[in-house]
């Protein structure tokens, strides 16, 4: 299905260095026909801003095990753009998947399949 007109943010909450996981996922994206606006290292003030600027229809957040940083840019997104759906991947500890899915997001930690990452993109979008 061609997803061209779906737009998805991509970023990353955590200082470090672990570029793989969503390189990987945001190729699998485009792939699958999302544009997908990476803007990499970013505060909750950055990621706001990128998805009111760039009209995104769905937010994607890589985690890096900093729950706090994460939480308060979900919660910010959220009051800015209440019905925008976000899901995040990367290194996220159990107790830490459940304080976000008890905010709405869906969580895809390591090992996660990228069809399952995709398929999950084209429902948040309505594109599936």
């Amino acid at each position: 299905m061609e997803n061209s007109q779906n737009r998805i943010l991509m970023a990353k909450t955590g200082l470090d260095g672990h570029w793989r996981g969503p390189t990987i996922v945001a190729r699998a994206l485009r792939d699958a026909g999302f544009e997908v606006i990476m803007i990499g290292m970013a505060n909750t003030d950055d990621i706001v801003t990128a998805a009111v600027d760039e009209d995104v229809d769905l937010v994607g957040l890589n985690i890096g095990g900093h729950i706090d940083v994460a939480i308060r840019s979900i919660k910010r997104v959220q009051e800015v753009r209440p019905s925008l759906p976000i899901f995040a991947g990367g290194t996220i500890p159990p107790h830490a998947a459940k304080q976000l899915q008890a905010l709405g997001v869906e969580v895809y930690p390591p090992g996660s399949q990228l069809a399952d990452i995709v398929d999950a993109a084209e429902r948040l979008t309505g594109t599936k």
